[in-house]
């Protein structure tokens, strides 16, 4: 899958300032095989429910519909190198059970407290 293109087309929407998609397969027994989860930053006054039809749609017809997120959460920010990269792999590697501090050195992020939101998600998985 293709990242780049799936920000183009959720990013695309006023309603989201930033997004992480993270593909769950082998995260463990609790998370289905292959389960895209979609991660958003939304504008002020912007609603998640009222904003997943679109979303779904868009990247069904603009992508594919294996495009389309599993699952959608709200988060504050999306963890980011101090290069302004986001951090997909470091993230991935934290819902799988990584410790965040053998997943991704916290020096290299230009806002750190982005990962809390995924430990403590892991910590439920």
């Amino acid at each position: 899958m293709g990242t780049a293109e799936f920000y183009r087309v959720v990013e695309g929407f006023d309603e989201v300032l930033d997004s992480l998609v993270i593909d769950t397969t082998a995260l463990g027994p609790s998370t289905s095989d292959g389960e895209l989860w979609c991660f958003l930053v939304l504008a002020p006054h912007s609603d998640l429910e009222a904003l997943k039809p679109k979303l779904k749609a868009a990247l069904r017809t603009e992508l594919s519909p294996r495009h389309v997120p599993d699952r959608y959460f709200v988060v504050a920010d999306i963890p980011r190198t101090l290069s302004g990269k986001k951090c997909e792999v470091p993230v991935k590697r934290i819902l799988a059970g990584v410790a965040p501090e053998k997943a991704v050195s916290r020096d290299a992020l230009g806002n750190p407290a982005a990962l809390d939101t995924f430990v403590s998600l892991a910590a439920t998985l």
